[in-house]
């Protein structure tokens, strides 16, 4: 969908040229470009249509893709693969949490120009008003990059405590690890908030800038490695 054209009637406000300004810098920090670098498409085999996104994490020498659940929802020994700009390279699915949204892939070859980030969870939940960013996929676009706020949380019955953050996103970006602005990883970003508007006489609206996150210390890494590491015969070190 093409971008709205702004009023061709508008007029804009003259400039005294005296007027001094502070510096714009549009720069991104070091945290958001190495998270833009990690950043991948993550599609099924044999899909034509439809993707997730995702994120390259080196864990003690394991080089694994972390994304949302439903994106990679298939039995587990699947293969999926991670994309980024003209690489294509095959991951196998290692790990399948549902009720918390989170699943982790293997990746079988190494990207040429991917850099994975440092696998470093954030310790505690991240509070009201610190800031957050993530890069992802959304919809047909290319890679973008976000920044945000975590505006409050939420409980669900089954799921327990989830994130809500103050950003930009839309269907695409389901899979992406939201950091702070440290580098530690705050969570699995899994879904865009979705409110009944009967008033409106529509079903439902969807609010983009409301964004759900599951938080990374649902994930149990020691399980999450148990089938590859049986597979590994427990050789590797990320396996002690």
């Amino acid at each position: 969908m093409a971008p709205a054209r702004a009023n061709a009637n508008s007029i804009e406000p003259s400039l005294d040229p005296t007027m001094k300004t502070a510096p714009v810098s549009s720069v991104m920090t070091q945290v958001e470009e190495k998270v833009r670098s990690a950043a991948v498409k993550v599609v099924r085999s044999g899909s034509r249509s439809g993707h997730g996104s995702g994120a390259l994490v080196n864990y003690k020498g394991l080089t694994l893709v972390f994304t949302a659940q439903h994106v990679a929802d298939g039995i587990l020994g699947g293969t999926y693969y991670a994309i980024k700009s003209h690489e294509v390279k095959p991951a196998i699915l290692i790990y399948s949490d549902e009720l918390h949204d989170i699943a982790i892939l293997y990746l079988v070859e190494p990207f040429n120009h991917v850099k994975p980030l440092k696998f470093s969870p954030r310790k505690g939940i991240l509070e009201v008003g610190e800031e957050i960013t993530y890069s992802a996929f959304p919809a047909d676009h290319r890679l973008l990059t976000f920044r945000g706020r975590v505006a409050g949380y939420e409980i669900l019955s089954d799921a327990g405590l989830q994130i809500l953050l103050n950003t930009q996103g839309w269907f695409g970006c389901s899979g992406s690890l939201v950091y702070d602005v440290n580098g530690d990883i705050v969570g699995v970003l899994w879904g865009i908030d979705v409110q009944a508007a009967r008033s409106l006489n529509i079903d439902q609206v969807v609010l983009d800038n409301l964004m759900w996150v599951s938080p990374i210390q649902n994930i149990n890494m020691e399980l999450a490695l148990s089938s590859l590491c049986e597979s590994l015969n427990n050789k590797h070190r990320a396996c002690r």
